[in-house]
């Protein structure tokens, strides 16, 4: 399954948005491990916005993460955010399901 991952990244600090990446990398991985194909918005992201002059980058941030969240087969939502949460509600919105947790999705699927 494609499951893609969720939660905060904005913070106040260089350190903590890496931190906050780092934790969606790691419930990224454990998927991985499962058998599953995850993918994260932000992981697509944040490269692009680096190269790129834009007016909004939140926006664009946005938009790329929908983008790759809307060909994910489920989310797995590690913490809510307003963009997390724009992720979570595209994924209701589509009928497809939204784990809280690694463990959730390891008794469901």
């Amino acid at each position: 399954m494609i499951i893609g991952v969720a939660g905060p990244y904005s913070a106040h600090t260089a350190a903590q948005r890496q931190e906050n990446l780092d934790k969606m990398n790691e419930a990224a991985a454990r998927l991985l491990e499962l058998g599953h194909i995850p993918l994260i918005g932000m992981n697509a992201a944040l490269p692009v916005l680096e190269k790129a002059s834009v007016p909004d980058p939140y926006h664009c941030t946005m938009e790329i993460s929908l983008a790759v969240i809307s060909a994910c087969d489920a989310l797995l939502l590690l913490a809510e955010s307003p963009g997390a949460n724009k992720e979570r509600d595209l994924m209701l919105s589509l009928g497809r399901p939204v784990f809280g947790s690694v463990e959730e999705v390891v008794q469901t699927v």
